[in-house]
């Protein structure tokens, strides 16, 4: 068993009807082509068999850490694919990057598939698989040759935070896949789903999930320097 397999799933809200984690770097969400255990399959071993059918309406890429919604019943799946699907979900990231950043950025791109290599890529103009996407990012730490932001983006595009960050030149730190200088030995990214908002799917409680802060990496480094903003 791999120490991503053997790691402790941390909980940040359980009830009836969902169970939000902090998924760690490494592990596919949902099954995927390589066959690896996945978040989702983490999950599911919480419960006796039968007992319980994990639902999952979202997605992080494997090297991204952060808040992960499943569903632990069919129709706070159908309300969360709904959520997602009308955008009423608020997400906000933390991304160290190379370069340094301004204060405040905003960029607004049109992305698509670049042929078949699991790749998003910035489009000249919209085509019938184009996607417009949109984030805005605050600057919270200038170190030498990165910067800790805090991110929001709106259109849910494949790849979207990682590309479109790119395109203005500022790939996410360990990204070799959109540009980055270098990996990172575990193969993360400095990529994390810091924190997500929405209504919860049966109660319509309004939820605020924060997930903990990274301790890998550079990470340490750039939270001290954000003086306590995250």
């Amino acid at each position: 068993m791999s120490s991503i397999e053997s790691a402790p799933l941390v909980i940040l809200l359980q009830d009836d009807h969902l169970l939000i984690v902090d998924k760690q770097p490494g592990m596919p969400v949902q099954v995927d082509r390589t066959g690896d255990p996945s978040l989702q399959q983490q999950t599911q071993s919480l419960f006796p068999a039968g007992s319980v059918d994990i639902g999952s309406p979202h997605r992080l890429d494997r090297p991204v850490s952060g808040v992960v919604v499943f569903t632990k019943s069919i129709d706070a799946l159908r309300g969360m694919d709904e959520i997602f699907r009308r955008g009423g979900v608020q997400k906000t990231y933390l991304a160290i990057v190379e370069g340094r950043t301004p204060a405040k950025g905003e960029c607004s791109h049109i992305l698509g598939h670049a042929g078949g290599s699991r790749k998003a890529k910035v489009l000249e103009e919209k085509d019938a698989d184009g996607r417009n996407a949109k984030l805005t990012f605050t600057t919270k730490a200038l170190g030498e040759r990165f910067s800790l932001l805090e991110v929001r983006p709106e259109g849910g595009a494949f790849h979207q935070i990682r590309a479109q960050l790119a395109a203005i030149g500022h790939p996410i730190k360990g990204d070799v896949k959109y540009g980055a200088r270098r990996g990172e030995p575990d193969r993360s990214i400095a990529l994390h789903a810091w924190r997500m908002r929405f209504n919860h799917p049966i109660t319509g409680t309004l939820l605020e999930l924060k997930a903990p802060m990274p301790t890998r990496s550079i990470w340490p480094a750039l939270l001290a320097l954000a003086e306590g903003d995250t």
